[in-house]
């Protein structure tokens, strides 16, 4: 078995949502329970099939997001892998959404950060055995971090 560490690319200020699924019905599931939460919502999504014709499904509002879930998939390229790629909609605002998908498993990341996905390739194939999700901590946070904090969640909306 081989390990390869796979850096996704995705325009700054975008989201991106990474799973594990099951089915091939997971690609018009997903469609049908973002644009059910979020009527104008911006996507793309990639799903890379495991069996079959093993081809990269891809659906999304915005082919320019289809795009970018694409070629991230083709990186990826681990069975029944796929990747949402939002603009303008964070991921809070659909994620519990996807986790009631009965055929979604595993949701690796939720985030606009910097992404790279540990890959482990047999003969057989390739599955995600990780991701590093952005930079590591640098400390914790001092009362002012804390008032800062709240101040955001507010600001935008999270917390009343």
């Amino acid at each position: 078995m081989d390990t390869k560490l796979i850096k996704l690319d995705f325009p700054e200020g975008y989201n991106i949502i990474l799973g594990m699924s099951h089915f091939i019905k997971t690609v018009e599931d997903i469609y049908e329970t973002l644009v059910a939460r979020v009527p104008d919502i911006k996507f793309g999504l990639a799903f890379c099939e495991a069996s079959g014709p093993r081809l990269i499904r891809r659906t999304g509002t915005d082919n320019e997001l289809v795009n970018i879930a694409v070629e991230n998939a083709k990186k990826i390229a681990a069975g029944h892998s796929f990747i949402i790629v939002l603009k303008d909609t964070f991921p809070i605002t659909v994620l519990n959404d996807l986790k009631m998908v009965e055929e979604i498993c595993t949701i690796y990341c939720a985030t606009a950060n910097p992404v790279e996905v540990i890959i482990a390739e047999s003969e057989q194939g390739r599955g995600i055995m990780g991701v590093i999700d952005g930079s590591s901590s640098l400390g914790v946070e001092n009362e002012q971090n804390v008032a800062e904090r709240k101040e955001f969640l507010r600001r935008i909306g999270y917390k009343s």
